[in-house]
């Protein structure tokens, strides 16, 4: 087991990620795969880079994350969540930069549950006068 690493742990919609910061020279594995052909999309990417690219680290860390639960965009968001608090416990001064960009706040949007009576969350079932 490497000798320093900085943990962090992320959650979006049902996402969880759990994730170590390992001094490296930026590659990145989520669930054991590169990056790459985990996250479809670019977007995706540059959303998980960003806490790494705001505190100019892309290249100091090696970043090793276990996603689970919910979909692509959610394990994203959980993954950059998880490297910013990562981040924060091994430098406290990217506190304030990472916050301003609010990199540290947990997005707590989630499906709204089910009500008995209706079809959803907020549809209701046919109304019916007759």
């Amino acid at each position: 087991m490497a000798a320093v690493q900085y943990y962090g742990t992320g959650r979006r919609k049902t996402s969880t990620a759990r994730v170590f910061l390992r001094p490296g020279s930026g590659a990145v594995k989520v669930n054991q795969r590169e990056f790459d052909a985990f996250f479809p999309t670019e977007a995706l990417r540059t959303q998980m880079r960003r806490p790494l690219v705001l505190t100019e680290t892309v290249d100091k860390f090696d970043v090793l994350a276990t996603v689970d639960g919910g979909g692509v965009s959610g394990q994203a968001g959980a993954v950059r969540l998880g490297i910013a608090r990562a981040l924060v416990e091994y430098n406290a001064e990217l506190r304030k930069a990472l916050k301003t960009e609010g990199m540290l706040t947990r997005d707590a949007r989630a499906k709204e549950r089910k009500k008995y009576g209706m079809a959803g969350a907020r549809k209701r079932f046919q109304f019916s006068k007759r």
